[in-house]
C-alpha cells in the first residue's frame, strides 16, 4: 500500500501533465500552471529539508573534528549568515516586506561583494584545470583527436585579437579564413549539429523515463522494494 499509493499519484499526475499539453481546454487548459504552484511548493520543503540536513552533515563533521572540519564551520557560519538576511531582510531600505535582493541590502551586499568574486576565482581557478585536462585529452593519436585537437586550437584563437591580427590579411573572397570567421563557422555549423544531435537524443531518454515512471515501471524513486 505505500507503494501503491504514490505509484497511482505519479500516474494520474503526469497522464494529466501530458494531456495538459495537447488538449488547452477545460478543465486542462491551466492545469500545468496550477501544477507548477503545487511544484514550488513541494520545493519549498525539499530547501528545507536540504538546508536541514546541510546542517547535520556539516555538525557531525566539526564535533568529530574529521578532516578539513574549519571548512565545515566557515560554511555554516556562511549559511546562517545568508540565512538570515534573507529572512530577516536585514539592512532591507523596504523592510521586512522589501525585496530580497534589493540594493543595500545585507543579502545583496553578500551577493555582490561576497559570492560573485568568490565565483569568478572559481572559474578563474577552473580555467588552469580545462587547460591541463584539455592538453591531456587532445593529444593527437587519432585522426578525430586532431580534428579535435584543431577545432580547439581554432576556437581558442578565434576568442582572442591575436587571431584576427594573425590572419587579418585575408580579405575579400578569402575573408573565411580569417580566423574569427572560421571559428564562428565551427560553433555554428558542426558545432550546434552536435548540440541538437545530443539535444535529441536528451529529450528521447527524457520521454522513454518518463514513461517509465508514469507506468510504474521505474521505481527507484521510492527507495528499495521490501514489499
Amino acid at each position: 500500500m505505500r507503494r501503491t499509493v504514490p505509484l497511482v499519484i505519479t500516474l494520474i499526475v503526469g497522464t494529466v501533465l501530458i494531456v495538459a499539453e495537447f488538449v488547452p481546454h477545460k478543465p486542462f487548459g491551466n492545469l500545468g500552471d496550477k501544477f507548477s504552484m503545487y511544484f514550488d511548493i513541494i520545493a519549498v520543503f525539499a530547501f528545507i529539508l536540504g538546508g536541514g540536513n546541510l546542517v547535520r552533515v556539516h555538525i557531525t563533521k566539526i564535533s568529530r573534528k574529521k578532516a578539513d572540519w574549519p571548512f565545515s564551520a566557515v560554511t555554516l557560519a556562511g549559511f546562517a549568515l545568508v540565512l538570515a538576511a534573507g529572512l530577516f531582510k536585514i539592512g532591507n531600505p523596504g523592510g521586512i516586506r522589501g525585496d530580497v535582493a534589493v540594493v543595500g541590502s545585507l543579502f545583496n551586499d553578500l551577493y555582490i561583494f561576497i559570492f560573485t568574486p568568490l565565483q569568478a576565482s572559481m572559474f578563474a581557478l577552473l580555467a588552469f584545470y580545462v587547460g591541463s585536462a584539455s592538453y591531456r585529452a587532445f593529444r593527437a593519436k587519432t585522426v578525430e583527436a586532431t580534428i579535435l585537437l584543431v577545432a580547439a586550437f581554432v576556437i581558442l584563437l578565434g576568442r582572442t585579437p591575436f587571431g584576427l591580427w594573425l590572419t587579418g590579411g585575408f580579405t575579400g573572397s578569402w575573408e573565411f579564413l580569417q580566423v574569427p570567421n572560421l571559428a564562428n563557422w565551427i560553433m555554428d555549423v558542426p558545432n550546434l549539429a552536435g548540440q541538437r544531435a545530443i539535444m535529441i537524443g536528451i529529450a528521447l531518454g527524457v520521454i522513454s523515463m518518463s514513461l517509465r515512471i508514469i507506468l510504474g515501471v521505474e521505481r527507484t524513486y521510492l527507495g528499495q522494494d521490501n514489499d
